[in-house]
């Protein structure tokens, strides 16, 4: 069996309840990675699913999981101690060393901010290789707001734009309404010595493109992470490809010439 394709047991060290509908496990497992890669992860006989990884660290792994099946939610039941199986890490990230002298945009949509989170955590562990730190974040409702610590964290040290898209009756919230298209609409930046790291539903992504072209952003400036139903991790089964590029191999991370105006074909 291809190597890359065998699985190995971990255990959790940590699991919290980020939203009603996400959590983020913390595995001790100490693997190299890139920030925007993922893995498989489940268990014998329950199944797998791919989850980009939600940190940068040398002593753990974050992924942060959406429940929308079986083996998201077998995945949510599991408690420090408790073992689950990976494999990777696969894929292609953001190349981080290529932006050295830039400032840095990270823009994500919900769950689409736990890729970015990692390239944050790699970009504050090199903070002497890039320049400014700009983030734009939108949830559905403060409800669905996810890493609250991290982003208290962020808005000390770098400049964090948060909003949500509506909030419901009876919700103390003071922050931001609106999506975060308009906030990345409102905002002063401009294109020079710059990259954008982009996460989040595909309508979104296009959105924010479109508004980052006309204020100046060229192809090879924006990055995207794109989502696939990715099988074996490895460009062996198909199921991922996007007109002859294999989104679990050649990406996720795709700069944006690579991939325009494909993230919606199959």
């Amino acid at each position: 069996m291809h190597s890359a394709l065998v699985p190995k047991l971990v255990r959790v060290k940590d699991f919290k309840r980020e939203t009603s509908d996400l959590f983020t496990l913390t595995l001790d497992w100490q693997t190299e990675h890139q920030p925007g890669q993922f893995v498989q992860v489940g268990f014998p006989g329950i199944g797998e699913s791919p989850i980009s990884i939600a940190s940068y660290s040398d002593e753990h792994v974050k992924l942060s999981i959406r429940q929308v099946g079986t083996v998201t939610n077998y995945l949510a039941t599991k408690r420090k101690g408790d073992l689950v199986s990976v494999r990777g890490p696969y894929g292609r990230g953001y190349p981080m060393q290529y932006f050295k002298g830039d400032s840095l945009i990270f823009i994500g949509g919900g769950c689409g901010v736990a890729p970015l989170r990692g390239a944050i955590e790699f970009a504050e562990r090199h903070r002497d290789w890039y320049n400014e730190l700009h983030m734009f974040f939108g949830f559905r409702s403060p409800n669905d707001i996810i890493f609250q610590e991290a982003l208290k964290r962020w808005e000390k040290a770098h400049n964090l734009n948060v909003s949500v898209d509506k909030v419901p009756s009876n919700t103390c919230y003071d922050g931001n309404v609106g999506f975060i298209t308009e906030l990345v609409r409102e905002s002063q930046l401009d294109n020079e010595k710059k990259v954008v790291m982009i996460c989040g539903p595909p309508i979104m992504m296009e959105k924010i493109i479109e508004i980052l072209k006309e204020k100046g952003f060229n192809d090879d400036q924006i990055f995207v992470s794109a989502e696939r139903l990715m099988y074996c991790g490895v460009g062996k089964c198909g199921h991922c490809m996007i007109h002859g590029k294999y989104t679990c191999r050649d990406g996720p991370v795709f700069r944006w010439d690579e991939i325009r105006g494909q993230m919606n074909d199959s």
